[in-house]
């Protein structure tokens, strides 16, 4: 797989964005490109993002968010703060409502119908570990959970960590070498 990533990928990697096409190296410092849901790796995730959600969660999902994966690289002195994946910031009315409530008129009939009909949310989050426990120092994925008490990811190559979008998380400043990944959020119906 790695070998297959920076064939295809690494030659795409650009200075990481935050929602809102920002960048910010101060809360988020790392190198990103974006695989399509239609890469062979993509197939595989599903599968057993699919799998732990009828285990754990239960959550009701239809795809992955915009249909891509992030591969990210984080290197000597990089990291991303605390964040969310699903918080209000990522919630957003599509720009038909303008549109459809200017030909009739009834625009809260219009928010309602878009909501609940198109609006999709991030409910569950996912981390692909590729690189070896041993390639870099730092980096840990670490979780908070509503308690405020940390955990932290396991950093064995191949590793699915899987968590709900709301739990804030961070990648810890790496300090030598380099970490790569790969993560994604997988998408369903507003929460009701």
């Amino acid at each position: 797989l790695e070998k297959d990533l920076i064939n295809n990928f690494d030659n795409q990697m650009q200075d990481s964005k935050l929602s809102g096409n920002e960048i910010d190296k101060k809360r988020r410092d790392s190198k990103n490109t974006w695989i399509p849901s239609t890469y062979w790796i993509a197939g595989f995730l599903w599968h057993y993002v699919q799998k732990a959600n009828r285990t754990n969660f239960l959550y009701d999902l239809t795809h992955i968010d915009s249909e891509n994966l992030q591969y990210t690289k984080y290197g000597e002195g990089q990291f991303y703060n605390w964040h969310n994946d699903a918080g209000l910031s990522q919630f957003h009315l599509s720009n038909l409502i303008i549109s459809a409530s200017e030909s009739t008129g009834n625009e809260e009939y219009h928010k309602d119908k878009l909501n609940e009909t198109y609006e999709q949310v991030r409910k569950l989050s996912f981390s692909l570990q590729l690189s070896d426990p041993d390639d870099y120092e730092g980096g840990n994925l670490q979780l908070l959970d509503e308690n405020n008490k940390s955990y932290i990811a396991p950093r064995q190559r191949g590793s699915i960590i899987l968590f709900d979008s709301r739990t804030q998380h961070r990648v810890l400043k790496v300090t030598k070498g380099v970490r790569k990944s790969i993560v994604g959020w997988v998408v369903g119906p507003r929460w009701k």
